[in-house]
């Protein structure tokens, strides 16, 4: 049986990804800083919960030990919505710790025993904010623009070994970020409507949107994408 570790699995796209990956007969580990999310979510796929922060190498690393992973999916993210010019540098870390520290941190870890045992899949939850800009998201952007770079990069790196890197960029997705974005009552509303009329397909996309790409790149039917960035967001962004 392969196993799966996806970071940020007791949120709301990630519990989606680790349901998916349950029906596909995969040992799931469910990696969140929130514990009772993480054991929920565990619970709920007959996976195994593992609680620690991404973006602490020693604590990921303790976390890890003696787990081989067939599969990464580096889900984890958090975002706070600010025009730039608003924010404090000391808000700052908390964005790339979590949206591009640690997943740096799990690439570090993983990839040694993908490349020992030649063969590994790793797909990694990125934004179209990193690829068209996002009002708000200037440095959660920078991070996951980063993401796409690094994905690129370790890409060419390890393809000849058997392990492919791709990237899946959500659009504008119902999860409690967006949520928070758009605010409650009328003016929430307002900009809710707008963002849906903007969206060719007319709906924001729900966290059972995200799993049916990130399943595929994991699967032996990809074996021959790596570095692609695929976007999952009803039309919103169709970068070439």
């Amino acid at each position: 049986m392969k196993t799966v570790l996806v970071t940020g699995g007791g949120g709301a796209i990630g519990a989606a990804i680790c349901k998916r990956f349950s029906k596909e007969n995969f040992h799931i580990l469910v990696a969140d800083k929130n514990s009772a999310a993480a054991e929920r979510v565990a619970r709920e796929v007959n996976g195994e919960a593992l609680v620690f922060d991404i973006s602490r190498y020693e604590q990921a690393k303790s976390a890890l030990a003696d787990k081989p992973v067939d599969v990464l999916v580096n889900n984890a993210g958090w975002d706070r919505f600010q025009n730039f010019v608003d924010t404090d540098p000391k808000d700052w870390e908390a964005l790339i710790d979590i949206n591009l520290r640690g997943p740096l941190n799990m690439h570090h870890l993983v990839l040694p025993g993908m490349l020992e045992r030649g063969r590994g899949r790793i797909v990694n939850i990125s934004s179209d904010a990193a690829r068209v800009g996002s009002s708000g998201e200037s440095v959660y952007s920078a991070c996951k623009g980063g993401i796409i770079a690094f994905s690129k990069t370790v890409a060419r790196e390890v393809a000849r070994k058997g392990i492919t890197v791709n990237v899946v960029c959500p659009g504008p997705t119902d999860t409690p970020i967006l949520r928070g974005f758009l605010g409650e009552g009328e003016a929430g509303k307002k900009v809710y409507d707008a963002l849906v009329r903007a969206i060719p397909m007319k709906r924001v996309g729900q966290p059972d949107d995200i799993p049916g790409i990130v399943a595929f790149l994991a699967s032996d039917e990809a074996g021959f994408i790596t570095g692609q960035v695929i976007s999952v967001s009803g039309g919103l962004t169709m970068a070439g």
